[in-house]
């Protein structure tokens, strides 16, 4: 397959998720107005705004391709470096604060706080994943850096 065939591909693909994401908010938004219940209204909601990320990267994705390619030049990285270390010294601090409070829950059938700060956990490691990934793309454009 060439290139230009796996960039067409992928851009087939980004926009038929992007519909499954659409139905995806739909069908949250027909929950919450159905439940009265607070926990499965946040639940909802929870999973609605990701659906709507996951359809804003898609939307990022297919631009690319069909709009004005991205690129990140070493300078644009390099300027903004030492704010993005900071902000991976302030999310491993709430890992392991989110840590912290779910071991203090173990045992203590507290199931719907210990359900939410693992969702919570969760999370906070996908900001951490998301932020090594940035430092992957930095180490690509400095080999020689750590």
């Amino acid at each position: 397959m060439s290139t230009k065939e796996l960039q067409e591909k992928l851009v087939d693909q980004m926009k038929t998720w992007q519909k499954i994401e659409d139905s995806a908010v739909a069908s949250t938004s027909k929950i919450i107005k159905e439940s009265q219940n607070p926990l499965i209204q946040l639940v909802m909601e929870i999973i609605k705004a990701d659906s709507q990320m996951h359809h804003r990267v898609q939307e990022f994705i297919v631009s690319m391709y069909e709009k004005q390619a991205v690129s990140l030049t070493p300078e644009e990285m390099g300027e903004v470096w030492d704010s993005i270390e900071k902000h991976i010294a302030i999310e491993k601090k709430m890992v392991a604060y989110v840590d912290d409070a779910l071991e203090s829950l173990k045992g203590k059938k507290m199931l719907v706080p210990e359900y939410l700060l693992t969702y919570l956990r969760s999370d906070e490691q996908k900001h951490d994943d998301l932020l090594a990934g940035l430092e992957y793309i930095k180490r690509g454009m400095y080999p020689y850096s750590s």
